[in-house]
C-alpha cells in the first residue's frame, strides 16, 4: 500500500466506491444492459422452490432492490424455466422491494403497497401484508404479523452475513440459510491441493515428533545439568542428540514451508482461503458458526435433499477428541 494508506483507509475507501456505485445506479445500469454477464442461471432453482411451495411452504421475496430492477432480473433469471403461462410472480407469496435491510429486521418502516407496476407508484398500506402483491419498504416484525409465525418457524435465506443472517438471527432468532457462492471455488482448490494436504499433514506429524524429542532431550541435558533429578532419556551424549534432532527439524522445515505456503492462498493468492486462516477457522467461519444454521453454495443445493429434509448438526470436536480418535485406533 501507498505510504500513509492504512487498512482502515482502505476500508472506507473501497466502502464508499461500492457505495456510491450502488447510490447512482451505474451499477444496476450496467447489470441490467448485460444481465448475461453478470447473472449465472441456475435451471434447478425454480425446481427447488416449486417443491418448496407444493410442499406448503409460504416463500417471500424480500430485496432492497427497487421494484423496477427486482422484476427486470428475476424475470431474466426465472422466466425461461418456468411452465407456459407462468412467471417468476406465482413462485412468491408475497414481494418487497426497496427493504432496507438490515434496518428492515431492527426498526418498523412503513408499508407502502406498489399499486401501479408499470410506474411503480406507491400507496401507504395499512394490516398484513396481502398475498400477490408488491411492496415496498416495512419491517420483519410486520412479516412475522402476517404470517402468524415467528422465530424458528421461519427460514431466511440471504447472501449477506451481515446485512442477511447476522440480524435475522440476533434479534428476531429466525432459522438462518447463508448462501456462500465462493464456497465452489474454495473447496475445488481443497480437492485439487488434497494430496499436497496429507504430505502437509504428514510432514507436521513427523515434526511433532521431533519436537517432542527435541523436549525431552532439553530436559534431560537441563536434569543433568543440575543434578535435581534423573534425566527422562538415557543418551551419551545429549548435546550431540540436541544437534541432530535441531538439524533435522530445520530439513523438515524445508520441506513444509512452501506448502504451507501454498495452502494459504488457496483460491485466492492474496486473501487466501475464505474459510481457514492458517489451520484455524477465519474470523468469517466463526462468523458464519455463529449466525448461520446452514450455509450452501446455492440456493438450488435444497433440490437434492429435498423439502422434508431434517437437518442436524453433528458431533463437534474438541482438541482432545483427535488424540482419543488415535488411541482407540491404536
Amino acid at each position: 500500500m501507498p505510504p500513509g494508506i492504512g487498512h482502515a483507509d482502505v476500508y472506507h475507501l473501497v466502502r464508499e466506491a461500492i457505495d456510491r456505485a450502488h447510490a447512482d445506479g451505474v451499477l444496476k445500469e450496467r447489470i441490467l444492459a448485460e444481465p448475461e454477464r453478470f447473472i449465472e442461471l441456475d435451471p434447478d432453482l425454480v425446481l427447488t422452490l416449486r417443491d418448496q411451495r407444493a410442499a406448503g411452504r409460504q416463500l417471500l421475496l424480500i430485496t432492497n432492490s427497487e421494484w423496477e430492477y427486482a422484476k427486470e432480473i428475476m424475470a431474466f433469471a426465472f422466466d425461461r424455466f418456468l411452465p407456459e403461462g407462468t412467471t417468476w410472480r406465482d413462485l412468491f407469496s408475497c414481494i418487497i422491494v426497496s427493504a432496507n435491510k438490515p434496518a428492515f429486521f431492527t426498526g418498523d418502516s412503513p408499508l407502502y403497497k406498489v399499486v401501479d407496476e408499470e410506474r411503480a407508484l406507491l400507496r401507504p398500506h395499512l394490516g398484513p401484508i396481502e398475498p400477490g402483491s408488491v411492496f415496498f419498504g416495512g419491517s420483519a416484525r410486520l412479516v412475522e404479523r402476517s404470517l402468524g409465525l415467528s422465530g424458528d418457524q421461519i427460514l431466511y435465506v440471504g447472501d449477506h452475513i451481515f446485512g442477511d443472517v447476522h440480524f435475522s438471527k440476533a434479534l428476531l432468532r429466525w432459522r438462518t440459510a447463508l448462501i456462500l457462492r465462493e464456497l465452489e471455488s474454495e473447496i475445488a482448490a481443497l480437492v485439487e491441493f488434497l494430496p499436497r494436504q496429507r504430505e502437509l499433514e504428514r510432514l507436521m506429524a513427523d515434526k511433532e515428533r521431533l519436537e517432542a524429542e527435541f523436549a525431552a532431550l532439553r530436559l534431560a541435558a537441563m536434569r543433568r545439568r543440575e543434578g535435581y533429578a534423573a534425566p527422562p532419556v538415557a543418551v551419551d551424549d545429549v548435546h550431540a542428540e540436541l544437534d541432530r534432532v535441531r538439524a533435522a527439524l530445520e530439513a523438515l522445515d524445508e520441506e513444509i514451508a512452501p506448502l504451507a505456503v501454498e495452502a494459504s492462498r488457496l483460491r485466492n493468492s492474496r486473501w487466501g482461503p475464505m474459510m481457514r486462516a492458517g489451520i484455524d477457522k477465519s474470523l468469517f467461519a466463526r462468523q458464519v458458526e455463529r449466525y448461520a444454521d446452514l450455509y450452501t453454495s446455492r440456493v438450488s443445493n435444497f433440490l437434492y435433499p429435498g423439502p422434508f429434509a431434517i437437518f442436524r448438526t453433528g458431533r463437534l470436536d474438541l482438541p482432545h477428541d483427535a488424540k482419543l480418535r488415535r488411541r482407540f485406533a491404536d
